[in-house]
């Protein structure tokens, strides 16, 4: 989104991708409708055929199974370790009490290993996204932006023919 300057500086372009229509005016209690298909016309397809049809694409797929790949794993290993952490400290006490260097005890370290874990996989979450799914998921959404204009084409153009 450009910024500019003059009167409309706050405006969004409508050509913009992430712009979502669906949701200008939402809780204003405009009541949205969906397009009617031309009578006796072939049915137009509407925008959940579009969203069917880039859910099959493999494009889709691969940035679904990426994403996947990632997060199952990370997910099933914090919270291996965080189980871990729980279970020590209530079947162990005496390992957690252990003193490490000065007043600070296993359970301490153990803890803070949490927040630094956390932290961590934070940010190899956002790595991963940035390097392995934006691009593909943008591509996505110009495709499916472009199909939802292209329609808008279509309608306009058959509604003005009559």
């Amino acid at each position: 989104m450009d910024k500019h300057e003059g009167p409309d500086a706050g405006t969004i372009r409508l050509s913009d991708p992430w712009y979502d229509a669906l949701a200008v005016g939402w809780g204003e209690g405009e009541e949205a409708s969906p397009p009617r298909p031309d009578p006796g016309g072939p049915p137009a397809p509407g925008a959940s055929d579009i969203y069917l049809e880039v859910q099959r694409s493999a494009a889709f797929q691969e940035v679904r199974s990426r994403y996947r790949r990632f997060v199952v794993p990370a997910t099933a290993g914090f919270l291996l370790w965080y189980v871990a952490y729980v279970v020590a400290a209530t079947a162990a006490p005496g390992l957690m009490a252990r003193p490490v260097v000065g007043a600070v005890n296993v359970a301490l370290v153990a803890g803070l290993g949490q927040f630094l874990t956390t932290f961590l996989l934070t940010w190899a979450y956002a790595r991963h996204a940035r390097l392995r799914r934006d691009r593909a998921a943008l591509d996505l959404r110009w495709t499916v932006f472009e199909q939802e204009r292209d329609q808008e084409r279509n309608r306009s153009v058959r509604g003005a023919g009559r």
